[in-house]
């Protein structure tokens, strides 16, 4: 059960009323000063005067303040309420607690003073025990209530200020701690850089090379040798380009050196150049690609292309890979909500799926589809292998999670 939650406003309206309706009460049954001389309506006035005052105790303390001392001095003459004295101390201590400093000095100042000069006077006409006992009350009424507000004060203050000094420490803590992330992400794209993509650039080099001397020593074009080495060409400049991409994205990201250079993601766009090499490269093998489309491609989210891209060139690399001799036929279904990616390839038991880095693949598209919202399943079936791919066509979700 949860407590009752009062707004500063309605609080100082409650505290005004709970001091009026005390305090009629207790002029109502006489529990008050002098009750038998004074009558019941002189002692109202300065009952109702500061309960007026408690409306403004938060708003306007010093003016309260002030007030309020000549409104308990009155009561002290019309008759002494018990509940407008409380509601006096209440002013003190509101006028400490969200006063200035300089008003809270006053106040320490002004109830010392009162306190000293109201039991000397006692002292010299009364006796000294009464003294002590207008001494006591007076301590009570000017000085309590300012000591626990100014106590308060200090509290709250520090309270801020360790807050303020822990958000500070957590501020510089996250600073530190991108600094480290940007600093990773440029050694990773100089790592990048300095070592895989000058060996895709010296592959694409010397492929390029070798292709110059086989057209120099005159071979056609259906030669064996010179598509093997246009495959690796063209394999090594689409994987350079992609390594680009990515020390791109880690230098823009992470605030890497050299000016930061924007490179577009492949999309479905560029499945046929797949498939030519596919083609290319499974000739030996005794394989054929198809490819299908059904439904109206649109506009695909970035992510979502993406992720069909590599979900379709991780399978036509695992059908180069594993898949018997036969027929890879890929289908892309573009519905209103999904795309359905299908790669159907002859399957082979045995020592052809036991190969370095097997299922890695699997678990990587599985990965990309399951961040955009969709769904993965590969598995054998009536003597063939069936890798399907679900993807949410949705910009918002696939742009949310693809960022995720």
């Amino acid at each position: 059960m949860t407590g009752l939650s009062l707004t500063p406003r309605q609080e100082d309206r409650a505290i005004a009323l709970a001091g009026l309706l005390g305090g009629l009460v207790l002029i109502a049954t006489g529990a008050y000063d002098n009750s038998e001389t004074i009558r019941p309506w002189l002692a109202v006035l300065p009952l109702c005067a500061m309960a007026g005052l408690e409306l403004f105790r938060r708003t306007h303390p010093v003016w309260t303040v002030c007030l309020g001392g000549a409104v308990f001095a009155a009561n002290i003459f019309a008759g002494s309420v018990v509940a407008t004295v409380i509601m006096y101390t209440d002013l003190l201590y509101a006028a400490v607690l969200y006063g200035s400093k300089r008003m809270a000095a006053i106040l320490h100042l002004t109830g010392a003073a009162s306190t000293l000069v109201l039991s000397s006077l006692t002292v010299l006409y009364a006796t000294v025990s009464a003294a002590l006992l207008v001494a006591v009350f007076a301590g009570l009424v000017f000085i309590a209530p300012v000591w626990t507000a100014d106590l308060l004060r200090r509290h709250r203050d520090e309270a801020v200020s360790e807050r303020l000094r822990a958000q500070q420490t957590a501020l510089l803590s996250e600073m530190d701690r991108r600094g480290a992330v940007v600093a990773e992400r440029a050694r990773m794209a100089r790592e990048l850089h300095d070592v895989i993509a000058n060996h895709l650039s010296a592959i694409a080099i010397h492929a390029t090379g070798a292709q110059s001397l086989a057209r120099r020593q005159r071979r056609p074009e259906d030669d064996p040798l010179v598509e093997v080495l246009a495959v690796i060409r063209e394999n090594s400049v689409q994987g350079l380009t992609e390594m680009r991409r990515m020390i791109g994205l880690l230098r823009s990201s992470g605030g890497g050196e050299g000016e930061e250079e924007s490179y577009a993601a492949p999309e479905l766009d560029a499945v046929d150049s797949l498939l030519e090499n596919a083609r290319a490269a499974g000739q030996d093998a005794g394989l054929a690609f198809e490819a299908s489309e059904e439904g109206e491609r649109g506009r695909l989210a970035v992510p979502v292309g993406l992720a069909a891209y590599r979900i379709v060139q991780e399978s036509l690399t695992n059908a180069l890979k594993h898949a018997a001799p036969g027929t890879v036929r890929l289908r892309l279904t573009y519905g209103p909500e999904a795309l359905e990616i299908v790669v159907d390839s002859p399957y082979r038991a045995g020592e052809g799926r036991v190969l370095p880095g097997a299922r890695a693949g699997l678990v990587g598209m599985r990965e990309r589809a399951a961040l955009l919202g969709g769904s993965f399943e590969a598995g054998a079936r009536g003597g063939r292998w069936l890798v399907r791919a679900v993807l949410p066509r949705g910009v918002a979700t696939a742009e949310g999670k693809g960022r995720a």
